[in-house]
């Protein structure tokens, strides 16, 4: 019996000039890799290298950024948070200048992880701070779930050793496109409530939350679901802390500068960081 003839399609595709179809989830996850100019100019070069604050560090005027009241600072307990931005940091001058607890980031999204992270979460720990790691969110990447699993996997899980404070999620703006990820303000917040469900089932801790009070407002329509069970980490470069998002009747951390590292105000005395880290 004859062959049929092959379709005029079957030939373009044997000879490479028809497209396969691509997966379906391919627009979604490696699309917009690029960091936009905002995060270039915060020193994002790279997909991965979003940090707690970028789009705050890429603002051109932050001339009260450090005039913080010496009075109110009695009652505040130093910090730093980093990243691989920072690159090796040298933890001893960190603990001369007054610092005693630090956030290092330990991953992002499901496919980065911090090549600076042992020695500045271990350098930090070992000079005697309190230290804690923290996750930048990517909810146009993949599920909430998975990233939570993958921080803890990698860097964020936590100890009752009295020196390792609860992970951190950083969600903010999006460094690589649209500053809500794409997301719906109820999306959003279904999505962070996941990352922050998932990440208490393995650690048996409530995550803080690292945002600003703009992007909480813009991209969860100002949600009060978190208020009452994980702490505020508000970022705002001034000399006051500002209008707190959420209903949050207080913040827990301020990271108020950049310069000339990201330096944080724990809101309350060494005994209250340690208060935090043991749970």
């Amino acid at each position: 019996m004859n062959k049929p003839l092959p379709t005029i399609c079957a030939v373009l595709t044997a000879l490479g000039l028809v497209a396969t179809a691509a997966p379906a989830h391919a627009a979604t996850r490696h699309d917009n890799r690029l960091p936009t100019r905002a995060a270039r100019q915060a020193g994002i070069t790279q997909f991965g290298g979003g940090y707690a604050g970028w789009k705050q560090h890429a603002q051109p005027s932050r001339s009260t950024a450090g005039l913080i009241n010496i009075n109110a600072a009695s009652q505040r307990t130093m910090g730093i948070d980093v990243s691989a931005y920072q690159g090796n940091v040298n933890w001893s001058t960190q603990w001369n200048n007054g610092v005693r607890w630090a956030y290092t980031k330990a991953t992002e999204g499901t496919y980065y992880k911090n090549s600076y992270f042992a020695q500045q979460y271990n350098g930090s720990y070992n000079s005697g701070m309190i230290r804690g790691a923290y996750h930048f969110a990517n909810p146009a990447y993949s599920s909430a779930v998975s990233q939570a699993d993958y921080f803890v996997a990698h860097g964020g899980g936590w100890s009752k050793d009295g020196k390792t404070l609860p992970g951190m999620l950083d969600i903010e703006y999006n460094p690589y496109g649209a500053t809500c990820y794409g997301k719906s303000k109820s999306a959003m917040v279904t999505w962070i409530r996941s990352f922050l469900n998932e990440y208490k089932r393995k650690t048996g801790r409530d995550a803080v939350i690292y945002t600003t009070t703009d992007w909480w407002q813009q991209c969860t329509g100002n949600s009060t679901a978190f208020n009452a069970t994980n702490p505020l980490w508000v970022a705002r470069y001034s000399s006051s802390v500002g209008t707190l998002p959420g209903g949050w009747p207080y913040y827990s951390m301020w990271q108020y500068t950049d310069s000339p590292i990201d330096q944080d105000w724990f809101n309350g005395d060494i005994s209250r960081v340690r208060a935090l880290a043991n749970g």
